[in-house]
């Protein structure tokens, strides 16, 4: 049922997972660390959502945790074809999503191109189908727009990074951009794992390049 097959290669939709028919995941009603949710499928009023995957959810949720204008963050999966998978799912790569973290924003305080930004410095964007040790498609580099405007920036982010790293003579970007489609909350286990385990797993591989300051 959980075969491996070629984890570093997308599945087709045809060939994934069936899934269940719906929800079943219960979280926690109250993020660990921030005075929020951690479901927000209601945001507040002039908030916006940003999703991003950059290999394993655990550190890049708590990276974006600490970022003044975080109103909440969760993880999740995102970009795939299972509906209402589990973790266990998407680590055999037959669902195609990646691990996600959902930022719920104020962009008053934080815009989404600080979060573009950050999202690049923290994870290695040459890597495709993996960050590090950590192999497999639900490890790829990935910026899900929730808006045209969203999309304005991470297209002209990305090029900026991906001429930055060229300069410097790394490998092509592999970042993936398309819409955010359905989002779907990890396990609760999950939600803020290092707030819980201090001294857990992180897996920050990235190419030591800061994003450009002209940008």
């Amino acid at each position: 049922m959980f075969g491996l097959g070629n984890k570093q290669q997308m599945i087709a939709p045809e060939d994934a997972l069936k899934g269940q028919e719906r929800e079943w995941v219960h979280l926690a009603p109250k993020h660990v660390v921030l005075d929020a949710p951690v479901r927000t499928d209601e945001v507040p009023d002039g908030y916006e959502v940003a999703i991003f995957g950059l290999g394993c959810f655990w550190g890049a949720e708590e990276i974006y945790w600490q970022m003044d204008g975080v109103w909440s963050t969760s993880v999740g999966y995102a970009g795939g074809y299972t509906p209402f998978p589990s973790y266990r799912e998407v680590c055999t790569g037959r669902t195609g999503h990646t691990e996600a973290v959902r930022i719920v924003f104020d962009p008053s305080v934080v815009t989404f191109a600080d979060l573009v930004k950050r999202f690049f410095e923290i994870h290695d964007p040459t890597q495709g189908m993996r960050q590090g040790n950590d192999v497999g498609s639900q490890y790829r580099s990935a910026i899900y727009f929730t808006t045209p405007g969203q999309e304005q920036t991470a297209r002209e982010l990305t090029k900026v990074y991906a001429d930055e790293l060229t300069n410097r003579r790394f490998g092509d970007v592999t970042t993936e951009i398309a819409p955010a489609g359905e989002y779907y909350y990890a396990e609760d286990e999950h939600q803020q794992y290092l707030a819980k385990n201090p001294f857990g797993y992180r897996c920050h591989a990235n190419t030591g390049v800061r994003f450009p300051a002209t940008a």
